[in-house]
């Protein structure tokens, strides 16, 4: 059974999410709905895509992330819908789906030619990707996509070596996914040297440290305290190993 995943930077208040929660229900009422995250970098849909390709690997095969990073939202930008190693992303087509679609095995798009009676210009999320994704899990999309071919993502990186998240603590997520070769090497950002750490408890309390997180990412934090404040991080901020 498919499960619906929302990935959004419509912020942790507002009515936004519940909205397009109310569209799934309605569609798709037996079909599990997550809320993954709602706070993905706001009007940032390039530092968005290297966080939603990492927590996609969270969910099983068959799960449909809804994912709405626009700030195109009534422009020119298409609508679509990624298949990718038997997951599903519907969304727009401004880089948010890229970083999935260059990381999977087996990537095939389609575009959205369905075209609802009543869609607002600034809210595509619950008007137009939310019935998508319901009726992809109820398996009544067949005739509302249209296949293409992708060949403009050559340029697009697999990695990032930026700051692309914040957590609540104050941990600087980047889309740089860890490697062995980064092992005890020293990283700097925003002119400073870091050291790495394998846990919070290997670090001096008040210490910077960077480590492999839980999804794979490499990532800054300070044991008990605030790497984003304390070491004035900022999203987009790049990062590299000294050699």
């Amino acid at each position: 059974m498919s499960c619906i995943v929302l990935f959004t930077d419509f912020g942790p208040s507002g009515p936004y999410v519940g909205q397009m929660e109310s569209v799934l229900r309605l569609t798709a009422p037996n079909v599990p709905v997550i809320n993954l995250l709602s706070n993905a970098p706001a009007a940032d849909p390039r530092l968005s895509a290297y966080l939603l390709a990492a927590l996609r690997y969270s969910f099983p095969v068959n799960s449909i992330f809804l994912a709405v990073v626009d700030p195109g939202v009534g422009g020119t930008r298409r609508a679509v819908v990624l298949q990718a190693d038997r997951q599903t992303f519907v969304g727009p087509d401004n880089g948010l789906l890229n970083t999935v679609a260059v990381q999977a095995q087996d990537a095939q798009w389609s575009e959205i030619i369905w075209k609802p009676e009543h869609c607002s210009m600034s809210f595509h999320g619950r008007d137009l990707f939310a019935p998508i994704a319901a009726k992809l899990a109820i398996n009544a999309a067949d005739d509302l996509l249209q296949a293409f071919d992708r060949n403009d993502l050559s340029a697009w990186p697999e990695d990032l070596a930026e700051v692309i998240y914040f957590d609540y603590y104050g941990n600087a997520m980047t889309g740089l996914r860890y490697r062995e070769t980064y092992a005890g090497k020293t990283l700097i950002i925003n002119g400073i040297a870091i050291k790495q750490s394998d846990t919070f408890g290997d670090a001096e309390e008040q210490q910077a440290f960077w480590y492999k997180n839980s999804s794979g990412l490499v990532e800054i934090a300070v044991n008990k305290g605030c790497a984003e404040q304390q070491l004035d991080l900022k999203w987009g901020m790049e990062i590299r190993f000294d050699t």
